[in-house]
Parts: structure tokens; C-alpha cells; sequence
């Protein structure tokens, strides 16, 4: 029997090792397999280098959990150590037998997974004790036993073990006797272990007899040694690559829409598979799909430090020994090889959708609709995929036509440029809720753009720092007469002073939760009555806001009542309104002028003088004055406000603006419906 220490600077390594070492207390299982498979792959490499002369008849790695005696156990058939390389490598933590192996073997580095050292000792994390039996490869080898309680000490003692390899006993700890359940370990095992290069098994397969479930006599091998992007493309079908993503993702049903199979050896080492996916509504549920492994070993599915972030909307599997990691494998580290590699894999990406639009391009609009937040989410967050993109990137119309930005500035340019040789680009965000002012622009033969998708918000405003003299207008933020400014606005039939009465006359009708600003305006007299828009700059800038959780998301919304003067029915309430009050508002407003007079005479005499010049009696007459013109005007409002609440005319237009813009709801549509009956009986 032999006694020793550890080879460590503080005796409280251990500890350490538990809480913090990790971040995560379930790698072991991963570091401990791993481990394993060095062991077998080292084997191999010498039996086939001729150095080692038996045979490697099974190397199949047994994981076997015994929860009576609470241990888990890894054993391989693999390279094994001898007393001395016990002592040598279990002794000194940090110093990895694989470093040492990969040094004398380079042009096998790719098979050996650890490069570390301190694998091992993650087993102490869940364990009380760990037991090492272990046989050497080497000629007359005898088997020993490495055994330490979790301190500095460790002994080594003589054991049995017929074959060559090694045997890792994990006495579970009081406090981790989850992992001693077989429903954890099979979990496990399937997140870190399922793509190991040498077969994992896991107690033994199981089926049903007699109606209960019961094991058989075969090892029930829990990984695929062979996964799809270790393959050559040349060997693999389109079924081959989508029965692969099933298997990475059992629980996803729809097929992806394409992949790209990333195969690199200079001038960093990258492996890979990466698919296109339906992407849904809500891209954040998206994320955290790629899986990144270390020669087919789990890392992590958070990859967000290796590839850009639009990146990580794909499904999928990277695998590289080039990314640099953190003792626990967990996270990334910033390195020049993952920039190098996160340049490639955008560079691929990129280069596989400019394939699929140049090739098939009826194919590519057949899939725009799925990958257009993928591409515009790029286009917004990396600049380089945005100078590739560019190219491809399609707009699609309210039509269901797609144009590239070239070809949709060639259509719509010469009809679409205002009077500043600004291109104005129409857009709408719900088909069906803004048909009105789409009909109305195609009327005026303008083409609208369909933007309903989650970041088109975000896209136009960054489309427009893009293209150049180009402004995105939304079809409904203004009447299609003014929408695209070219100084060709109508006269109106209605005088100036009878356009104003209207004002108060329609305020009485909208409703109370908005800011509406009523605005007479002469339109065609086949135009609707009344209009309801949302000027552009702060409904996109309260749509923004309410994405991102901003200064904007408590503003009401603002709206412009566009009364169309030129319109029959308008000229009607405005007929009504003159013969009911038409006395009154005339008296009314020659008061107003005759006050209106007075105040600006003394305002002009007072305007060049300084403030302790002007006499109080005449501060007093001009205050008096102002209140006086106040009140009338106030008066007269009131009068064609009161007009407005009696007359179901106005409301009933009011309504049809609000209806046609799908914002008369509950209660007000229930009152409409049954108005528009009433007037119809009349």
C-alpha cells in the first residue's frame, strides 16, 4: 500500500473544486466519459501505430449506477495507467496526460478530446470518494487502485482487474443523490454524451414482455459515434441531413427549410451542420438552438460569444478543438480564432442564401416570408452580412410580388419622388385593418409594401439610413393626396370661414382616449368623408418604443381627422349647421372681429413699449379683452359642438373613419350597428 498528497498550493482545493471550480455540478459526467474515450481513442491510435501488440476486441464505455451502494461508475477498456502515471497525473491537478500524449502524437491531436487536466477532479463535485482501478497497456503491467476521500491524501493499492483499461468508482455524496436516479443519468448522458466518438452504454436495452418492461442482453448504446457533420456532403442525402435534425431536435416538427455543412481544416479546425428553421413570431424563443461541441463533445447551446448574434437563430451543431474554453468548458473566451470562425460561418451563411437566390430564385421567394426575420435581423445587427445581403434581401408587396431593392426602386421611382426628388415608399403593416388607404394608393397608382413582420419597424429605419433620398411612409399616415407631397393639391367648394366650423363640429365626435387634431382638407369628392391617419415620425417612434421598452410607451396616440370639404355628405352637415345656427355663428363671429380688432390696435401700441411704460388701466383693458374674445369664441364652439353631439350624421361618419381602421370596438360598434339601421329604415 502506498500513502501520498496531492499535489496542490492550499489545502482547501477541494472545496474549491465543489462550489466553484464549475459552474455547472452535472459536467462530471461529461469530464469523467470524456476521459474514457482519450483513454480508448489513445488505444487505438497505439494499436494502430503498432506499439501496442493485443487487441481492442470491445470499446464500448459501460456506465453503470448501483444506487444501493450510491456509486456510479465509468469504465473503459481504454490505454490505462500504471502506479507511477497514477501518482503522475492524479497527483499534480492541471498537469492533463493529454497535453503530454498530444505532444509526442500531433498528427492524432484531433481525437483526444481533454486538453485540461482538472476533468477529474470535477468528479469530487458530486462525490465523497472516488476510486481509480486501473490496468496499463504496457507489457506486464499490474493493476492498481487510486482512492481518495476528497482531501489532499490519496493511497494507492494492489487490485484486480483482468483486462487493460480503467474504472472510475464515484461514491455519490448525500447531497447529490439525484445522480443516483436513472432517469438523471440517462439525461445526462443524452445532453453531453450523445455524439461521443466510441459507443457509450448504459445499462441494457429494454422491451416489453408478458406487459412489463424488461432488460435484455444487449448494451443499450445511448449516442450516434457517427453524427451527420462528422460526414463527408458527398456521402449524405437530403433525408440523411433532415433525419439528423429530427434527432437533434426531437420535439420540432416542422422540417427545416435548408442547411449548410461547414468543413474546415485551415487555418482553424470547424466541423459542422447548421439549418435554416421556420422561424416563428417570437425570435428570442429561437435562440440558444446551436449546439457547440468540442470533437463531439457538448459544450454548451449558449454560442452567442462564437457567432454573431442574428447567428443564433439557426439550428444546428458547431464543432471546433480551435475554441479556446474555460476550465469547465461552459463559456467562451475572446480569442482570435472565434473571430476568424464567427467571420466564416457568416461568410457561409451568406454565400449559401446567395446561392439558393441565384439558382432558384422561385424557390427562394417560396421561403422569403420564413426567413425574412432571420435576414433582417443580420442586416440590422452586422454590418458585414448587411453589405452581402443587400444583394438578396427582397421586399414584397401587398400584391405578394417580390422585388430586390434595385428592381423595386426601378418600379416605383419615376410615379413615387416628391417634389424634393425624395423616393417615398409606401408601406403597409396589416393587410386586411389598412385596406382602405392601400386601395387608395393603388387608385393613385403607387405600389404599397407588406412590412407586418416582428423587427420591420426597426428595418425601415435602418433601410433609410441606407438608401439613399429614400423615405418610408406608412399608407395610412396621411391622405393619398398628400402622402407623397408633388404640389398638386385640390381647391376646395367650402369658404375658409365655414372649413373652420367644421372643427368643432367633428371634435365633439371622436372619441376621448386619443388626441385627435381635425384637419379640413379638400379631397376628391369620391374620396371618403372622413379619414382617420397616424402621422409617421411618432407612430414609429411609439411602435419602437413599445419593442424596445422606451421613453414613448405611455404617450397617447395621435391621430389626424382629415374632413374631406369636397365630399357631398360634409357639404351636407355643413348645409345643416348654417341653416340651424348659420344667425347666430355670423353675429358670433362679427363680435369676434370687432374684439379681435380692439385687441390687436392695442396690442401694436403696447408691442414697442417696456413693460413699466405700459399703464396698468391699459394691461387691465387688454387682459379684459382677451377674456371677452375667449368666451366667444368658447361660445360659438360650444354651439357647433352640441350641433355635432345632436347631429347622427356626424357621428355616423366619425364611426365609418374609426371602422374603416378597425378602432370602433364593443359598446361604440354595437351603438353604429344600430344607428345604420335606424338611418337606413329612414
Amino acid at each position: 500500500m502506498r500513502k501520498g498528497k496531492i499535489d496542490v498550493t492550499s489545502e482547501n482545493i477541494f472545496p474549491v473544486i465543489k462550489k466553484f471550480l464549475y459552474s455547472d455540478q452535472e459536467i462530471f459526467i461529461r469530464e469523467i466519459i470524456s476521459n474514457a474515450v482519450d483513454a480508448t481513442q489513445k488505444m487505438k491510435i497505439l494499436i494502430k501505430k503498432g506499439e501496442a501488440t493485443h487487441e481492442l476486441k470491445d470499446e464500448t464505455i459501460h456506465v453503470k449506477l448501483d444506487k444501493k451502494k450510491k456509486t456510479i461508475t465509468v469504465s473503459d477498456n481504454g490505454i490505462g495507467m500504471t502506479e507511477e502515471e497514477l501518482v503522475k497525473y492524479l497527483n499534480q491537478i492541471a498537469f492533463s496526460s493529454a497535453e503530454e500524449f498530444l505532444e509526442k502524437y500531433k498528427d492524432d491531436k484531433a481525437a483526444i478530446i481533454g486538453h485540461f487536466g482538472l476533468g477529474f477532479f470535477s468528479s469530487f463535485m458530486v462525490s465523497k470518494k472516488v476510486e481509480v482501478i486501473t490496468k496499463s497497456w504496457e507489457k506486464d503491467a499490474k493493476p492498481v487502485k487510486w482512492s481518495c476521500e476528497g482531501t489532499p491524501e490519496f493511497t494507492i493499492t494492489d487490485a484486480k482487474r483482468e483486462k487493460v483499461g480503467t474504472d472510475v468508482i464515484m461514491h455519490i455524496d448525500d447531497d447529490n443523490t439525484e445522480f443516483l436516479e436513472e432517469d438523471k443519468i440517462n439525461e445526462l448522458l443524452d445532453k453531453y454524451c450523445k455524439f461521443l466518438p466510441i459507443p457509450i452504454a448504459f445499462g441494457k436495452k429494454k422491451e416489453w414482455k408478458d406487459g412489463k418492461e424488461v432488460e435484455t442482453d444487449e448494451d443499450n448504446i445511448i449516442n450516434n459515434t457517427n453524427p451527420a457533420w462528422t460526414q463527408q456532403p458527398a456521402d449524405l442525402t437530403d433525408e440523411d441531413y433532415n433525419s439528423f435534425y429530427r434527432e437533434l431536435y426531437p420535439h420540432v416538427y416542422d422540417e427545416p427549410m435548408f442547411h449548410i455543412h461547414l468543413n474546415v481544416d485551415y487555418p482553424f479546425n470547424l466541423t459542422g451542420l447548421l439549418y435554416f428553421p421556420k422561424i416563428r413570431q417570437n425570435i428570442d424563443v429561437q435562440k440558444n438552438k446551436i449546439q457547440l461541441y468540442c470533437n463531439q463533445v457538448f459544450v454548451t447551446d449558449s454560442v452567442e460569444g462564437i457567432v454573431p448574434e442574428f447567428l443564433t437563430l439557426l439550428h444546428g451543431v458547431i464543432d471546433s478543438p480551435d475554441i479556446p474554453l474555460n476550465i469547465s468548458r461552459s463559456f467562451l473566451q475572446s480569442d482570435r480564432n472565434v473571430k476568424k470562425i464567427s467571420g466564416h460561418i457568416t461568410k457561409k451563411v451568406a454565400d449559401k442564401l446567395q446561392e439558393i437566390f441565384k439558382n432558384n430564385r422561385k424557390e427562394y421567394e417560396e421561403k422569403w416570408d420564413d426567413l425574412k426575420v432571420f435576414i433582417e435581423y443580420g442586416m440590422l445587427t452586422e454590418e458585414k452580412f448587411y453589405d452581402r445581403a443587400k444583394d438578396f434581401v427582397l421586399l414584397k408587396n401587398t400584391d405578394g410580388k417580390y422585388f430586390t431593392l434595385d428592381e423595386y426602386k426601378d418600379l416605383v421611382k419615376d410615379n413615387q419622388t416628391d417634389k424634393n426628388k425624395q423616393l417615398i415608399y409606401l408601406y403597409a403593416t396589416d393587410k386586411d385593418a389598412q385596406y382602405t388607404y392601400i386601395n387608395d394608393a393603388k387608385d393613385k397608382g403607387y405600389d404599397v409594401l407588406l412590412m407586418d413582420g416582428q423587427i420591420d419597424t426597426h428595418f425601415v429605419n435602418h433601410f433609410e439610413s441606407k438608401l439613399d433620398k429614400t423615405k418610408f411612409v406608412r399608407v395610412d399616415a396621411d391622405v393619398v393626396d398628400k402622402i407623397i407631397d408633388k404640389d398638386e393639391g385640390k381647391m376646395s367648394e367650402m369658404s375658409d370661414k365655414d372649413q373652420k366650423r367644421l372643427v368643432p363640429v367633428f371634435q365633439s365626435q371622436v372619441p376621448g382616449d386619443s388626441n385627435y387634431i381635425i384637419t379640413p382638407e379638400p379631397l376628391d369628392e369620391k374620396a371618403m368623408p372622413v379619414l382617420i391617419t397616424q402621422e409617421e415620425f411618432m407612430r414609429r417612434m411609439k411602435d419602437m418604443s413599445q419593442l424596445s421598452g422606451g421613453m414613448y410607451d405611455n404617450l397617447p396616440d395621435s391621430y389626424k381627422l382629415v374632413v374631406n370639404t369636397n365630399h357631398p355628405l360634409i357639404k351636407e352637415v355643413n348645409t345643416k349647421a348654417n341653416k340651424k345656427l348659420g344667425e347666430k355663428l355670423d353675429n358670433l363671429d362679427t363680435e369676434i372681429d370687432e374684439q379681435n380688432q380692439e385687441v390687436n390696435k392695442l396690442d401694436k401700441e403696447q408691442q414697442d413699449k417696456k413693460e413699466d411704460e405700459i399703464k396698468q388701466a391699459d394691461k387691465d383693458k387688454l387682459k379684459d379683452l382677451r377674456d371677452k374674445l375667449d368666451k366667444k369664441q368658447a361660445e360659438k364652439d360650444e354651439k357647433l359642438k352640441s350641433f355635432g353631439k345632436n347631429t347622427k350624421l356626424v357621428k355616423q361618419l366619425v364611426d365609418l373613419a374609426l371602422l374603416s381602421n378597425n378602432m370602433l370596438k364593443g359598446e361604440a360598434l354595437n351603438k353604429f350597428v344600430r344607428r345604420s339601421i335606424d338611418l337606413i329604415k329612414k
